[in-house]
């Protein structure tokens, strides 16, 4: 919770530095290739059971951070192809069985993610566009990560846990004010990650803010 509340915190503060690349106002038409950075936080949950766990306990919080790229695919529609490079904390609360019966455990997981969206473009006004967007994402639990048991904290991806390799369908809408930008939307994880018995899935709610150049 600490630190969900310091990316708060801090994405709070960011906003009036990125109001400095505001150059008038965004048109669609004329939106070939763009850059972008991206912050935001991050609300993962899992699905499920392993052979230790059932994944049905709650959500766990964190950050996101990105370095995004985005290419026009037509020249007569405002249609962009996205990728990027994300850093994604990911998890949520599992239910384990012991002697002194049921109890809610942390999993904590952080990944490498790379989405590959389409987005389509739909003009509001002469300063504002909305664009949703869908496509699939691959991950990796590059950075470890941690799940508590009755007996301690031991790595997420041990026998009867998780696996580390992860995909699945994204999908939601942004907008854009001149070159400030925030998005929100789902993440559906369509892998079993379960490295053994049973079948789990990750989970992701997501509000991520930025700006494109």
């Amino acid at each position: 919770m600490k630190k969900f509340l310091l990316a708060v915190a801090a994405t709070l503060m960011s906003i009036p530095s990125f109001a400095q690349y505001s150059s008038g106002g965004f048109d669609l038409d004329k939106q070939n290739l763009y850059y972008g950075a991206r912050m935001g936080l991050n609300m993962g949950s899992l699905g499920g059971k392993t052979e230790n766990v059932a994944c049905k306990g709650g959500t766990r919080f964190g950050i996101n951070f990105a370095g995004v790229i985005g290419l026009r695919l037509s020249s007569s529609s405002p249609v962009f192809l996205e990728s990027g490079l994300y850093y994604t904390e990911r998890g949520g609360k599992v239910i384990q069985n012991g002697e002194s019966g049921s109890t809610k455990r942390m999993s904590k997981t952080n990944c490498l993610e790379i989405p590959v969206i389409v987005k389509y473009g739909f003009q509001v006004g002469n300063e504002i566009a909305l664009l949703p967007f869908l496509g699939p994402y691959f991950s990796y639990a590059a950075f470890g990560g941690r799940t508590e048991s009755v007996s301690g904290k031991h790595s997420s991806f041990n026998d009867g846990y998780f696996k580390r390799t992860d995909m699945g369908l994204k999908f939601g809408c942004g907008a854009e004010y001149n070159k400030l930008y925030v998005e929100a939307g789902f993440e559906l994880g369509l892998l079993d990650i379960a490295k053994s018995g049973g079948a789990a899935h990750n989970r992701a709610f997501f509000v991520n803010w930025g700006v494109n150049f």
